[in-house]
């Protein structure tokens, strides 16, 4: 299984930037990183579920970034909600990873610093088969030698064609809070 997860991660990496004519020197990588999302209503079991495992590639030149998470990766509290989340819902067997692609937006690198500054970044997430454009903010800063990403957005799942059975539904929000927390070192 890690083999397969290194392989996709390789993959991917060479699929996103490999094309870039930027030297070495501006790509950044993190192999760790945090997704979380949440979707819980009050009075109900809490429906929070993260990985540490998320990898995030960002080019420094160009301002391009992508992301990938496998989602069996996702650990819940309760391993009952994990199965569910997916075999009935995610389809994780069909459908294996989340990736988001996109662009930092009038972001210059050589004037970050370690004060956190806001930036927007316009990308598309695809999800179970779906895609669906995203524009955020993202709180970015340098920590030592790596560029720290911090930030969240809302999605529905609806927005990726995922059905929440009605017996369920009053139980799981209509919007799911996603929140990244990327460590990005120079490679």
């Amino acid at each position: 299984m890690k083999n397969l997860k290194n392989t996709l991660i390789l993959v991917f990496a060479i699929s996103i930037l490999g094309g870039y004519t930027a030297n070495a020197q501006s790509k950044y990588i993190d192999k760790k990183g945090k997704i979380v999302f949440e979707a819980s209503e009050k009075l109900f079991e809490e429906v929070k579920a993260q990985t540490e495992s998320a990898t995030a590639i960002f080019d420094s030149e160009t301002n391009q970034i992508a992301s990938l998470a496998l989602v069996k990766g996702f650990r819940f509290k309760n391993s009952l909600m994990q199965e569910h989340f997916n075999e009935n819902y995610i389809e994780s067997d069909t459908y294996p990873k989340a990736t988001f692609k996109g662009k930092l937006i009038d972001f210059d690198a050589s004037k970050l610093s370690e004060t956190p500054s806001q930036v927007s970044v316009d990308g598309k997430m695809k999800l179970h088969g779906k895609e669906k454009d995203i524009r955020t903010d993202l709180l970015i800063y340098k920590k030592d030698d790596s560029i720290v990403m911090e930030g969240g957005f809302k999605v529905k799942p609806e927005d990726f064609d995922i059905s929440i059975p009605k017996i369920v539904r009053n139980k799981i929000a209509k919007e799911v809070l996603v929140q990244i927390n990327f460590n990005l070192i120079k490679k």
